[in-house]
């Protein structure tokens, strides 16, 4: 008679033995992978279902009006234009010298610009929602695909924008039609760029000449011999803004050091409203690299006062969600397409009523529509052609 035990009945735990000594033995079995196709529909389905979470989750929106007494400090280009100009401010009469007046930009599609009272209504969740609503914008950017600028080359943005004026006598600001704005920057800065807007003569930048600042909205430009040594976040080179930290905290850090003494218009003495408007300078016209506008975005994440602006449009009237800040009177804001978190373009409203019209008034748009690398000014990419 057969004494051996018998697998499955007096010993059960043999077999299960036997198992755990293969499964060593054997090597794991092989995960399959995703192809770059099934990748990005992946990503972007679950970019989609953020975003909608998101939006479902939201709550209702409260007034963020409350801000500073409006201030603003504005400069007037001569001789050596700055792409700055952009940035929105109050326009000064002509003078004999001949510097162009520079305007309050504004919305405008053909008529008087009425005021957008939803606009400066922000997510009672304040910097909490702004901060997850930022980490996915960080992330979509990370993913960017951006081919590589050479030393070279120039870096080329096409934007729409808009712009209005304020007489130094005061009263609302009136509005101009939209335009097209488009800008070749040396990569490495040692060649002049160029500067064409519509109804305007093309303008070279990074040539040499005086710059005229105005102390104050109405004042009369004086002349400013300063001049930037190096590129910098206030007047920074594509090798520039690809150089800078990748870590968020690093790149606040150095941000707000470098705009402590620099006067953006709205900002005054918020150092922090100096660093939202920098950041946006460089989302605006600086073709960052996927890592460095991730940096970016991460970065704002820490700046506190942000919040969320459930819809806004842009200067080319593409609607997203915006990012936002208000200060001293005027609510800037960054608006991102809903699904792939691009970002669209800028705007700036009145958070409160003040001689350029009652709150909600628009005081500046911007789209951008195209961003690229030409071998030389005047040369469009393939996106633009």
């Amino acid at each position: 008679m057969n004494a051996t035990p018998r697998r499955g009945t007096q010993c059960p735990s043999s077999e299960e033995s036997e198992r755990r000594e293969l499964a060593e033995l054997l090597p794991p079995p092989a995960v399959p992978g995703l192809d770059e196709e099934r990748r990005l529909l992946l990503r972007r389905e679950v970019l989609r279902r953020a975003a909608a979470d998101g939006a479902e989750a939201a709550p209702p929106a409260v007034s963020a009006a409350s801000a500073a007494s409006a201030g603003s400090v504005g400069r007037a280009p001569s001789g050596r234009p700055t792409r700055r100009s952009l940035r929105f401010r109050i326009a000064v009469p002509a003078l004999a010298c001949g510097l162009a007046a520079v305007g309050v930009v504004a919305l405008d599609l053909g008529g008087a610009a009425e005021p957008d009272r939803a606009v400066v209504e922000s997510s009672a969740a304040g910097t909490s929602e702004a901060g997850r609503l930022l980490g996915r914008i960080a992330l979509a950017a990370a993913e960017a695909e951006q081919p590589a600028v050479r030393a070279d080359q120039f870096v080329y943005i096409e934007s729409r924008v808009a712009f209005a004026g304020q007489s130094a006598a005061g009263g609302p600001a009136t509005t101009a039609p939209a335009h097209t704005r488009q800008v070749w920057l040396s990569a490495d800065g040692s060649r002049p760029g160029l500067l064409r807007e519509d109804g305007g003569p093309d303008s070279p930048l990074g040539e040499d000449g005086p710059v005229f600042e105005l102390d104050r909205p109405g004042a009369t430009p004086r002349p400013h011999t300063a001049r930037p040594v190096g590129p910098s976040i206030a007047e920074p080179t594509h090798a520039y803004v690809a150089s800078l930290p990748t870590d968020p905290d690093a790149l606040l850090k150095l941000i707000r050091e470098q705009t402590r003494t620099e006067g953006q218009t709205g900002a005054g003495q918020d150092p922090d409203q100096r660093a939202f408007a920098a950041i946006g300078d460089l989302l605006a016209e600086t073709w960052a690299p996927p890592q460095v506008g991730a940096a970016l975005y991460r970065a704002a994440e820490r700046i506190p006062g942000v919040t969320v602006v459930p819809s806004a449009g842009d200067a080319a009237g593409r609607e997203g969600v915006a990012v936002a800040r208000t200060a001293h009177g005027q609510q800037t804001q960054w608006i991102f397409d809903r699904t792939t978190y691009a970002f669209l373009g800028e705007r700036t409203v009145l958070s409160e009523a003040g001689d350029a019209g009652p709150a909600g008034t628009v005081l500046g748009t911007s789209a951008v529509l195209t961003k690229g690398a030409v071998d030389r000014v005047g040369e469009l990419p393939l996106e633009a052609r």
